[in-house]
């Protein structure tokens, strides 16, 4: 159930490489220095579709209490957890351990806590009480963090800093918190296989077991846990409406048999909420020689297809992609 056949096509790699990491520092005081991270934002989203930020401004300790938050909640006994269990991601919060049971070929070896944060915030009581204050205060602060974050990314575009924010890119926000036990045969599966993210943008708070890895250039990179950073990365529908100048990137988690493993990613995307706007290639990106590579979707379907197909390692991206490109009237 839990064997996971590994990639023959992709190797590990053996060379020190890491994933861009760029200090937010002064990025709203002054304008040479937001020009200089706007730059290293677009290289790294275009590139690597990952990136580590520093200087961030979400305290560490909110960080900190936000891991312990989670690691309380997964490691309190059953029957606490019990009354979240749930497949009905209408419910605000649920619990279970594999969302895509039935349509991945392999069980994932981890547990998970959902929690739908935006636009609608729950009600304090329907959070669970071992983690109900730093969860409503650390998704305040990631909030204010994507803010920032589709900023950087619009002027990243030649767009206006508002663009993204104003197509509601940042209007929902879904928290998964991940728990991975000690794998007794690390060997034999995955915390998480091969996937992308589905969504416009993810940023993950990670502990210091490590075990994320990138694919870039046909090798697995470990992200390695840097102290005071937030790891973030381009989503499927950021690189549909982009047209492509940003890039959604595989990654997955490796399982270890010396300690369990907690993480938080927030997700920014709508698919739990009830929303008709048709997303494409942004009309201002294109041109004669740049035309639309991707058909118009909503979020909702374009999420319904990608969980049809679980986490297998199979992009969304090809089946909302244009015959052959579109050159206007011609």
């Amino acid at each position: 159930m839990f064997h996971h056949q590994f990639e023959n096509n992709s190797v590990s790699c053996g060379i020190q490489v890491s994933i861009p990491i760029i200090g937010l520092k002064k990025v709203k005081q002054n304008r040479t220095t937001r020009e200089e991270i706007v730059g290293k934002v677009r290289n790294a989203s275009k590139t690597w579709g990952f990136f580590q930020v520093l200087n961030h401004g979400i305290p560490m300790n909110v960080m900190e209490e936000m891991k312990d938050g989670a690691r309380r909640f997964f490691e309190q006994d059953v029957e606490s957890k019990s009354r979240f269990f749930s497949r009905d991601y209408t419910k605000r919060v649920v619990y279970n351990l594999n969302f895509d049971l039935y349509s991945s070929p392999a069980a994932k070896w981890r547990d998970t806590v959902v929690c739908s944060m935006a636009p609608d915030p729950p009600k304090p009581e329907e959070l669970p009480a071992v983690f109900r204050d730093i969860m409503l205060e650390y998704s305040k602060q990631v909030m204010n963090l994507g803010y920032l974050l589709f900023e950087l990314l619009s002027e990243a575009l030649g767009l206006n800093p508002d663009y993204l924010k104003d197509i509601d890119c940042a209007k929902g926000l879904v928290m998964l918190s991940h728990y991975y036990p000690i794998c007794p045969q690390p060997e034999l599966t995955l915390d998480s296989s091969k996937h992308a993210d589905n969504g416009f943008l993810t940023i993950l708070l990670q502990d210091n077991v490590g075990g994320l890895q990138v694919l870039h250039q046909n090798q697995w990179i470990n992200v390695l846990p840097t102290p005071g950073a937030l790891v973030i990365n381009i989503g499927d529908l950021l690189q549909l409406i982009s047209n492509d100048r940003f890039t959604s990137v595989d990654h997955r988690v490796v399982t270890n048999s010396v300690s369990p493993r907690v993480s938080m990613a927030s997700f920014f995307t709508t698919a739990l909420v009830p929303d008709t706007r048709l997303y494409g290639p942004i009309k201002e990106l294109l041109s004669q020689n740049n035309p639309p590579k991707y058909k118009e979707t909503t979020v909702k379907d374009f999420i319904t297809y990608f969980n049809s197909k679980g986490l297998s390692g199979t992009s969304p991206l090809p089946y909302f992609k244009l015959s052959k490109p579109s050159h206007g009237d011609k």
